[in-house]
Formats: structure tokens, sequence, C-alpha cells
């Protein structure tokens, strides 16, 4: 076999079937084929992928995590991931993802590790105060606070816009995070860390995507100012960009026909595929573990080199 018929990835690519979840939250467990939350990609001598488990090593041991949108996606693997870095785990989601909530609580479980599950919807700012209040009550102490929760609808012509959703797009993706961190800081100590989800679309922008894209580079400036404010008090402020990532946010994003989601991200960057959500996800356990401490006001980007043929 030639090294051009190699497999290019042993994570699912160009398998991904037309789908959509339109009118719905998203859920992992509809999605066809299933994400990757917890393998790991290897490659041996001659060149052939496999996928092999992640196994903590106590990075995160006997640290307490809030995860905003960790019933899925980025949010699940993150969530899972710091649990078998020995991370006790909190996280918010919406009430009708209840089901892959309950998956991801399993896996938290798994690890030996407790889980804590807070539905909510952190648009109304009442909320993401009880959703710090819970998580202090449920493990007394808060390390990491990971903001990941985001929402997308598309327009190709801002004429067309719907200023509604333009106000939900920014009350969830910027102004929740505004209000989680607000509430959190009171908790945090000298070595905590705030680990913000931001996007390619926040450095390249997106033409159906603009109110999106927008908030996207917000978190990015929201980052990076936050990051000055709090490291006279030892706090690390980071974010992680994602390009195309095989989450639910991609069939349930409105406006995105069907057909859009077969074979997503084949020939959208050089590396010719969707990114799965551990790819990003160990991005997470990097910024907010020891592995990570020179590193804040940062944004890491994890795009498999999109912005290099933007």
């Amino acid at each position: 076999m030639s090294d051009q018929e190699k497999p290019l990835t042993a994570y699912p690519s160009v398998e991904i079937e037309a789908q959509d979840q339109e009118g719905g939250p998203g859920l992992d467990s509809k999605m066809k084929p299933a994400a990757n939350w917890t393998q790991l990609e290897f490659w041996s001598n001659d060149g052939q992928p496999s996928l092999k488990e992640y196994e903590g090593r106590g990075l995160l041991q006997d640290k307490a995590v809030l995860i905003t949108g960790g019933d899925s996606g980025i949010g699940r693997s993150v969530a899972i991931l710091m649990a078998r870095e020995g991370a006790d785990i909190s996280f918010v989601y919406l009430p009708e993802e209840e089901e892959d909530a309950q998956d991801t609580r399993k896996y938290i479980e798994k690890a030996g590790r407790k889980a804590n599950l807070m539905p909510m919807d952190l648009r109304k700012n009442e909320n993401c105060q009880k959703a710090v209040d819970g998580h202090m009550k449920a493990f007394g102490r808060l390390n990491v606070l990971v903001n990941n929760s985001a929402m997308q609808e598309m327009c190709d012509d801002l004429k067309d816009i719907d200023l509604d959703v333009v106000e939900k797009t920014f009350r969830l993706n910027i102004l929740a995070m505004f209000a989680m961190c607000k509430y959190a800081l009171p908790h945090m100590k000298r070595g905590s860390s705030i680990v913000n989800s931001c996007s390619v679309a926040g450095y390249m922008g997106n033409p159906q995507l603009v109110d999106y894209s927008s908030t996207k580079g917000a978190i990015a400036t929201f980052t990076r100012s936050l990051a000055q404010q709090q490291a006279p008090k030892g706090i690390r402020v980071n974010a992680v960009a994602p390009g195309i990532i095989w989450t639910p946010l991609q069939p349930a994003t409105k406006g995105n026909p069907a057909e859009n989601m077969k074979g997503l991200g084949v020939g959208a960057a050089p590396l010719n595929r969707p990114g799965m959500p551990i790819e990003v996800a160990t991005a997470y356990v990097f910024l907010a573990s020891p592995y990570g401490t020179y590193f804040t006001g940062e944004v890491i980007h994890g795009t498999g080199g999109i912005e290099m043929q933007g």
C-alpha cells in the first residue's frame, strides 16, 4: 500500500452521513457515526493509525471543575478527560439534553469521580449564579471553570437576520460567560484557571454566521483582557479555538442543510477531515493542568490547519 492509499486517520471522517437535528438542542446520541470523546490517535512506525483510551495521570487530582455545556461534544470530552485526571465535575446543560447528560455522568463516575448535573438555561443571569452556587454546594471548592456553552444559526444575508436570534446568540455565547466568571471568581484561589471556548470563526469570520463569529471574536478579547486583570491574583485565563469538530452543534444548526453534514470538513483544511471532540479537549486539560502554568491570555487553535487556507 502506497502512502497515498494509507488511511489519514483512525477517526470517522468521510463516513459522516447526511443528517440534521434542526429544531432540537443537538444530541450526541443521534449522531451518525458517533463522535469520539475518549480515544487518542496513535501512529505505528509504518504509518498506520489506531485508537487507544485516554489514561489520566492525576494532573487534576481532587480538583473540582465546573463546565457549561458539558453534556455533549467538546464539553463532554473535557468532562471525561478531567475526571480521568482526578477531578470531580459539575456540568450545566439544557433540560432537553438530559439523555446526553446521563451518559456523560456514567463516564465521570466510571472514572471514579463525582458528577453534579445542573439542567438550566444560562441565558438567564440568575441561572449563572445558581450554577456556581450549585457547584459550591456539591464540592465546596472551584478550581477550574470551563465556559463552553454556545449556539449558532445560519443566515446567508444580514438583511434577513433575526435580531432576536442575534440577541440570544450574544446572550449565551459571551454575556453568560461574563456572568459565569463574575460569580465564579470569588470562589477561585491562586492556582485556579478559566478556559473559554472560542472558535476559528472568531479569527477568520464566517459569512453565514456573522453573529456567532462576532461572539467568538469577543471571547478572544475577553480572554486576553480578563487574563491581564486576574494574573496578579494567580488565576490564569485561556481559551481554545476549535475548527470544524464533529459535535451536535453541527447537525443542529438552524439553516444548515442535512446534506452539508456528509463528509463534513473534507476539503476544508489541510488535514482534510473534521476533528473529533477529544482532539481539542486535550488542549483544555493542558491549559487547566500543571502543564499550562505559564499560559495565560492565550488561545490555542485546533483547526486542522484551516486558517492556512482562509
